[in-house]
Formats: C-alpha cells, structure tokens, sequence
C-alpha cells in the first residue's frame, strides 16, 4: 500500500518539487497540497493522511495552532516539519504541539525519500542538525523548572533522562537493571503524568525543560 501525504507550503514550487520528487518512486500517493493552515486541516478532515509534511514558517500561518489542530483532526497521521528556519525556540514549540520528525529542505532528494521511508515505516527522524541545535540550546539557555517533574519518581526521572539521552527501552532496561516491560510502564506512567502524548514529545519535554542538564551535573 501507498503512504498517503498531505503537502503543506506557502510556495508552490516546493510542493510541486516535493511532488515530483516523490513520483518518481512507489512508495507515496498526494492526496492534497495547501498553502495555509486552516486548507491544510480541512483537506487532512477530508483525507486522513498516513503522513502530512509541513513548513515550519509560513506567512499568515500559526504553524504551531496548525499542526496542534492537525493532530487533534487527525491523531494517526505522522507529522513531518521540513523547513529552512533555524528558529530553536519555534522547533521546541512544534514538537510539543505534535511534531514527530523534522527534516530539512537542505537534504538531497535521495537522502529525504529514505527519511520519508523511515517515518512512514513508524520511526520518526530528526535531522542531525536540527537535533544538534536543540540540544546546544537547552545546555546554554534552559533552567529547571522546580516543580515541572515533581510528579515524576527518582526511577521515572533515569528513565526519562535515557530517553531524552536517545536510549532505546532495552538500553534503558540494561542500564537501570530491569525489565523491558518494566521501562514501557514507566514510560505510560511518564507520559500520563505530563500530560504527554507519546515519546517523542517526553524527549522535546525533557530537552525543554533542561533535564538532561540536570542529569549530567548529578
């Protein structure tokens, strides 16, 4: 089957190369283009993407509503940002608002299409750059909040930490001498606490907030 996608940019001659470039394979079905926020959550209503690629800075767009409201309209789909802005703080807010990859219009085409791949096979892809900011940016500008993982235990708080650390659950497992189902129920309990959505956002949580950076100075 087709991974269907949903096509979000304010310039046409992005999303016309973007669908060029995934014509040329077997892999991915357009089912819609939009140049704005409010047509792409009515086109996603209508066609329930598998996955909805979107620019991170468009003119007349709160992208960051958008892709909350997207989520919201359609929870399974998988939403990709692919930009050229080097906003960090735009890029946080995008993840937490659902975001579940970022890749960047700098990539080769070859390059992207494997990304897409990937994503559409349920892993979800951060573009090393677009991590590597991130995290520069919460090691220079990011404080703890006092109170922000307060509901958390000492356990769920190593196993946070893993993850934000990029660890898989039989890595975290290994390390905290415990069992893999052991570290899923953690994780639930982490994510229900926070009010969380699911992994990707608990790692955008604790780079936020700057556990990793607590975690490090232990």
């Amino acid at each position: 089957m087709k991974t269907s996608v949903l096509l979000v940019d304010d310039h046409a001659v992005v999303r016309e190369g973007l669908a060029s470039l995934l014509s040329t394979t077997q892999d991915f079905e357009i089912v819609g283009e939009a140049a704005e926020g409010a047509a792409a959550i009515a086109l996603a209503g209508d066609f329930h993407p598998d996955l909805i690629v979107i620019d991170l800075l468009m003119p007349g767009t709160d992208v960051v509503a958008s892709i909350r409201s997207l989520k919201a309209v359609c929870p399974g789909s998988h939403i990709t940002v692919l930009t050229s802005t080097e906003d960090d703080e735009l890029a946080f807010s995008a993840i937490e608002a659902g975001a579940q990859s970022f890749l960047v219009k700098s990539m080769s085409g070859d390059a992207l299409l494997d990304a897409l791949r990937q994503i559409a096979a349920g892993n979800p892809v951060i573009h090393s750059s677009v991590a590597h900011r991130l995290l520069r940016a919460v090691r220079v500008a990011r404080h703890v909040e006092p109170d922000v993982f307060a509901s958390l235990t000492e356990r769920e708080l190593d196993v946070l930490r893993s993850l934000a650390e990029g660890a898989s659950n039989a890595r975290i497992a290994a390390s905290l001498s415990i069992g893999e189902s052991t570290v899923k129920t953690h994780i639930g309990n982490i994510l229900s606490k926070l009010y969380l959505q699911d992994r990707t956002e608990a790692v955008a949580f604790a780079w936020r907030h700057g556990l990793v950076t607590r975690g490090a100075s232990r």
